[in-house]
């Protein structure tokens, strides 16, 4: 297996459709998934980098790991169901922490998926699946989380990362509304975040790899004799 140059991660409460999207975009399919357990990830070619993709657990068990697949991550996916307020809370409340680990320079993409069962009747299918639309219109609620609200999270986010706005790509263009279902905006979200994770891995790799100590070079003191157990 290639070495990956860059870490894209998705993080996310359990049943937002971070599985879907991946297979969505990564498959070009969708199929109801069960809840993922740890992580799992997809190698994608990207122009001439390999990039990584990691699906991780939103289930509570599993939380602590999140920290270990974001270490490194140039970019992190925060997903939300747009149907669920809570799970836009829960990407402040439980999951922004976890991002502490990922690069200094890691990038941030809000994304509210599930629209295709919203009363948004202007949402269209995908571009490459032009086939009969999969809810009636009776069967959509509406629409729980605004695009407002989104963009006031990824305020928040450069907030807790100490980014200054100007510095960084704008709310606007970072916040996305998807439907893995349908495929609707799923590959405009990971090309998006491609085409913003190339600089970081081409800025990472003209710094060369981080500082490491070389344990093989590790030489213990010598011990002294003393008290009774010398």
């Amino acid at each position: 297996m290639k070495k990956p140059d860059g870490k894209v991660v998705l993080l996310g409460d359990m049943n937002v459709g971070k599985t879907s999207l991946l297979h969505r975009y990564m498959e070009r399919r969708f199929q109801e998934t069960v809840s993922t357990v740890g992580g799992a990830f997809y190698l994608k070619q990207w122009g001439p980098y390999n990039i990584s993709i990691w699906d991780t657990a939103g289930r509570e068990q599993f939380h602590g790991l999140g920290s270990m697949y974001c270490r490194g991550a140039a970019a992190v996916i925060l997903t939300y169901d747009v149907n669920s307020l809570q799970s836009l809370t829960e990407l402040e409340e439980r999951f922004l922490a976890l991002t502490d680990s990922a690069s200094a320079d890691c990038i941030f993409a809000i994304v509210g998926n599930k629209v295709d069962l919203t009363d948004d009747s202007a949402l269209p299918l995908d571009e490459n699946r032009p086939e009969k639309s999969v809810a009636s219109c009776s069967s959509k609620v509406r629409k729980q989380v605004r695009a407002e609200d989104a963009i006031a999270l990824y305020k928040k986010i450069l907030k807790y990362k100490m980014l200054d706005e100007k510095d960084v790509p704008a709310a606007e263009k970072m916040c996305f509304e998807t439907s893995a279902k349908t495929g609707y905006k799923v590959d405009y979200l990971f090309e998006t975040v491609f085409e913003m994770v190339v600089p970081i891995i081409v800025r990472q790799k003209a710094e060369g790899p981080p500082q490491t100590v070389d344990i093989t070079d590790y030489k213990p003191a010598k011990r002294t004799k003393s008290g009774c157990c010398a």
